[in-house]
């Protein structure tokens, strides 16, 4: 059994371009889908976030229209209910890498906003990807890489290859025009080689030890491949 640090947002809006604050949080699906891959193979969660607080869910990813229906909504938010470690997180600050075997970043638009300049989440980040075991962010996570940088102001993820929530996908979900930053644009800013698949599309790219989804129908792909790195 290995023990798996799920990394995530404490913040429950991100601010847009105007100054207002977008409800968000993380996504239900790629903190669930997940976490139920993991556990049925008999591994340990161990939720950490800014602060220790009680991570918020984006209430639009619980609607019937992202969950494929009523039915498939209703399963994701029992199962969300039903995940004791998302209701006791600890402190990111006091999290030690040494205690986990990998980690694991959700998304939702939260991360754009804290975790994205969070630096003990950077040195995290750093720390897990020089370690060499599975480390994996999801969506909008990868926001938190632009914290992952190097005394010298370079990224300590430059020349990898990912996957991450697309430009085409944020402007189809109506808030490319109403951002300050696009995710897809700042990682390859930051010198990261980010490979596009389909909107909307499960689409996973593997790294050395680095496993990233472009969206969150690749959260149940990308749990795969860590699954078969702690094989």
């Amino acid at each position: 059994m290995s023990k798996i640090l799920f990394v995530m947002t404490g913040v429950d809006y991100w601010t847009l371009a105007d100054g207002t604050q977008h409800p968000t949080g993380f996504w239900a699906e790629e903190a669930v889908a997940p976490y139920e891959a993991f556990t049925a193979a008999g591994h340990e969660i161990v939720v950490a976030t800014p602060g220790g607080v009680v991570p918020t869910v984006d209430k639009g990813s619980l609607a019937p229209e992202v969950n494929g229906g009523q039915e498939g909504a209703d399963k994701v938010a029992a199962a969300l209910d039903s995940l004791a470690e998302i209701k006791n997180p600890i402190r990111l600050e006091d999290v030690k890498p040494d205690d986990y075997d990998a980690v694991f970043y959700p998304g939702g638009h939260g991360p754009m906003e804290d975790l994205a300049v969070d630096a003990t989440s950077g040195k995290l980040l750093i720390d897990t990807l020089e370690s060499g075991k599975p480390l994996a962010i999801v969506c909008h996570a990868p926001a938190a890489i632009l914290a992952a940088t190097r005394t010298d102001g370079t990224n300590a993820f430059a020349g990898y290859r990912v996957a991450a929530f697309t430009n085409v996908e944020e402007t189809q979900a109506g808030l490319a025009d109403k951002a300050k930053w696009l995710l897809e644009t700042r990682l390859l800013e930051a010198g990261l080689d980010v490979r596009t698949g389909e909107p909307w599309a499960p689409h996973v790219v593997v790294d050395r030890n680095l496993v990233t989804g472009q969206n969150p129908s690749s959260s149940a792909p990308l749990a795969a491949e860590v699954l078969k790195k702690l094989a």
